[in-house]
């Protein structure tokens, strides 16, 4: 029994042993702790063997894991497995990341983005601004900026996969070419692989034709200034600053030049002959800078114009130039050469068509709107002699047939033509000095004349003066003459308002002494008629009383009574006929004095 203890006990503490060496095991070599923003890429040493092709094992075979291990604590047998910490993908805020994958099913003939996640190749979809856990063994992410369209712009779509679309249509889903809808102002992730996005000016633009020193384009003022612009819509028009420079590169057959020879043809002479910048409708000036927006700096000094020729003004600049000018012939034989801005506006509506029949907007200019200035002013300025140039109304009906000719034929192209603007015309100088020195002498005759009229005028003036002066002295002493007249009449009036005042007070107190007399009148008569019916009452009284007594003894004796003092008190005593007792109470008979009224 006490072997089996010991037995026992040693198998317990080989237990205890061989868990505890497990735990620290597990817990030294075993762990695998993916701090933030990491991720384990684990390779797996056993397992089923990778299908041809394959790059990336998934559960159960054997080789580089597929799903990397997130954040957190993780444990892996170092025998069957090896790992490596290695930083998760990031995208920031602004960016896309554009992913293709190394695994996968291949993709087929003549297709350049991947169908699904399954195949191999560019993801159709992007990666936004976020952190991603993708395998780089098998993923390779490609952070790239996302379009930002500044306000003044739109971007014109074009899908770069798919089938082509009809000629003259816009591509639909799954179609490649130009996309009707325009993207407005805004950011947009966008993969730069499957859709390519044209940032275009929107709104009025001027192609300048400057003598023989060719032609400017200037677009549209920024609505933003440079500084205002962020990085990422900086970016967006840089790249598109740079396709036109290729372009302007591809096609210097065309005349087309880039900014800086514009710039130095675009002479003295011919900006003091340019039109002052004007508002376009959107309130937005025509001068503007593409490149300065761009890069918010002004141009280097050896890019300026030489000495002797000048710049264009300040924040604003050439967008690309052409060496092209318009010259013809007059109906009489004479070389024309004009100066002519043509102002045209491209409709956000219609900006996508626009791109797709012509392009971008330098290809817009040289392929149909410059041919289109160069024939109708050709065309009909051959209708016109070469004086008529010179007149200002033969000046002013040419600009207005060729600013409706230019209307309707850019108008069926969808370029809306705001005006055409002939700024100076150049005529040879043996038909130019003859014409000159007949103006001359017109204007010098004009003027002698306009100087008798003025020195006519100026008599008449100070005739008219004088008249002024003396019909100014005649209303004066005629306002004179009003005050003193007003100033008598209302004299005479106050004395007369105080005249009838007075009159009007004696009458008042006339009326009421007439007044006053009658009341005193009717007071008296009152009087004296209640003195009349008291005393006549009084009379009828007494007369009333005393024919009450038979005896007129007996009046008298109550006359006498009432004479008496009202004080007295007489007590008449009778105790028989004969008998008069006067010391007797008790038994008296009062007899009533009268007062006297």
């Amino acid at each position: 029994m006490n072997n089996f203890g010991k037995f026992a006990s040693v198998l317990v503490a080989a237990a205890a042993l061989f868990v505890l060496g497990a735990f620290a095991f597990v817990w030294i070599f075993c762990r695998v702790y993916v701090g933030p923003g990491e991720m384990a890429i684990v390779t797996s040493k056993t397992g089923d063997e990778l299908p041809p092709g394959a790059i990336l094992a998934e559960p159960g075979q054997k080789g580089v894991q597929r799903i990397p291990l997130g954040e957190g604590r993780h444990f892996l047998n170092p025998v069957t497995h090896d790992w490596r910490i290695v930083a998760a993908i990031t995208i920031p805020a602004g960016s896309v990341g554009v992913v293709t994958s190394k695994n996968g099913r291949e993709l087929a003939p003549g297709e350049i983005l991947a169908p699904d996640r399954d195949s191999k190749g560019v993801w159709k979809d992007v990666l936004g601004p976020g952190r991603y856990r993708l395998n780089p063994e098998g993923y390779d992410v490609k952070v790239m900026s996302a379009i930002n369209i500044p306000i003044g712009y739109v971007g014109v779509v074009t899908s770069q996969t798919g089938k082509p679309a009809a000629a003259g249509s816009f591509a639909g889903p799954g179609e490649k070419g130009v996309m009707e809808k325009v993207l407005q102002p805004g950011l947009y992730y966008v993969n730069p692989r499957a859709y390519q996005v044209d940032v275009v000016e929107i709104g009025m633009n001027q192609v300048s034709i400057v003598g023989k020193s060719g032609t400017v384009v200037l677009t549209k003022a920024q609505s933003q200034s440079a500084n205002g612009l962020d990085e990422l819509q900086r970016m967006t028009l840089q790249k598109q600053v740079q396709k036109r420079a290729e372009y302007v590169t591809q096609n210097a057959d065309l005349g087309i030049v880039d900014e800086d020879s514009a710039r130095n043809n675009f002479s003295l002479n011919s900006l003091s002959r340019a039109p002052t910048a004007r508002k376009s409708a959107s309130g937005n000036r025509y001068l503007s800078t593409v490149s300065s927006a761009v890069t918010g700096a002004a141009a280097p000094a050896q890019q300026r114009a030489p000495v002797g020729q000048s710049q264009l003004p300040a924040n604003d600049s050439v967008a690309f130039g052409m060496n092209q000018f318009v010259q013809f012939p007059s109906s009489d034989g004479f070389a024309i050469m004009l100066d002519m801005t043509v102002e045209f506006e491209l409709m956000p509506e219609k900006i996508s068509k626009i791109f797709m029949l012509y392009g971008d907007l330098p290809a817009v200019v040289s392929k149909i709107i410059m041919p289109q200035i160069l024939s109708i002013s050709r065309m009909k300025g051959s209708d016109y002699k070469a004086r008529e140039f010179i007149d200002g109304e033969g000046r002013q009906k040419f600009q207005e047939e060729m600013t409706a000719e230019l209307v309707r034929v850019l108008g069926e192209k969808h370029i809306l033509v705001r005006n055409a603007i002939v700024r100076h015309v150049e005529v040879p100088e043996e038909i130019l000095a003859p014409i000159q020195s007949a103006a001359v002498a017109k204007e010098q005759d004009l003027t002698n004349k306009t100087q008798q009229d003025t020195e006519k005028r100026r008599a008449e003036l100070n005739t008219e003066v004088a008249k002024v002066d003396q019909l100014k002295r005649e209303v004066e002493q005629e306002t004179a003459k009003l005050v003193a007249t007003v100033a008598a009449e209302m004299k005479k009036d106050v004395a007369e308002i105080n005249a009838e005042t007075k009159l009007k007070a004696a009458e008042i107190d006339l009326e009421c002494a007439k007044i006053q007399a009658k009341i005193t009148e009717t007071r008296g008569s009152a009087e004296v008629k209640a003195k009349f019916l008291v005393e006549n009452e009084e009379a009828l009284g007494i007369k009333r009383r005393a024919s009450a007594f038979k005896d007129p003894s007996l009046w008298a004796d109550l006359v006498f009574a009432d004479a008496l003092n009202p004080a007295v008190n007489i007590r008449v005593i009778h105790s028989g006929e004969g008998t008069l007792w006067t010391d007797m109470k008790g038994a008296s008979l009062a007899i009533p004095a009268q007062g006297k009224k």
